[in-house]
């Protein structure tokens, strides 16, 4: 009869967590505990972050995990992540297209607020929330930029979400790079 041994599991950092976030010219980044500041040119956006620690050096940032844990590991990662994007937020800054597509489908904008008329029996409004700014193009298409990554895109989502693309004709409001898949309508019998 064989005896299991149980070995202690040493976990590999993450592979994204490993690599350095570089820091561009004109970006600032202030650690203070677990509170993360970062400056640049478009704004600023503050964080506070759960599980990691922050070595700045002069021209890049360096994410460490307190623990060498498969939890861990994976906050290691999502620090990383969280961390380059905000750099790259307060450098370049995010934005998010969206098509109004379909019949008597429009969008106009007055102020921050956005007035939908895409089928229903009323006009749709949307107040676009402080941190994102919306241009609306042609009456036919939205565009949103933002320096948050998480907050535009949450705005993106809710917008879509007023009226999702149907499958067979593909009439609503979708995201500039998404590929509606149609269906086949119904066939009339013989």
């Amino acid at each position: 009869m064989s005896t299991i041994v149980k070995t202690k599991t040493k976990y590999a950092a993450s592979r994204i967590g490993k690599l350095p976030v570089a820091l561009p010219d004109k970006v600032k980044v202030t650690v203070t505990d677990k509170h993360v500041r970062v400056e640049g040119p478009l704004g600023q956006l503050e964080r506070d972050f759960v599980g990691v620690t922050f070595e700045v050096e002069p021209k890049q940032v360096r994410v460490h995990p307190e623990q060498e844990t498969q939890t861990g590991k994976a906050l290691h990662g999502l620090g990383r992540s969280l961390l380059n994007n905000m750099v790259t937020g307060v450098s370049k800054g995010f934005q998010r297209d969206l098509d109004v597509v379909g019949t008597g489908f429009k969008v106009e904008q007055k102020g921050p607020v956005l007035v939908f008329t895409i089928g229903f029996s009323h006009p749709v409004t949307f107040i676009v929330p402080d941190g994102v700014k919306c241009d609306v193009e042609k009456s036919a298409k939205v565009i949103l930029r933002s320096t948050d990554r998480e907050l535009i895109g949450a705005t993106a989502a809710r917008i879509r979400g007023l009226r999702p693309p149907e499958p067979y004709k593909g009439k609503g409001i979708r995201y500039s790079d998404e590929v509606v898949r149609k269906k086949a309508g119904k066939s009339g019998s013989k």
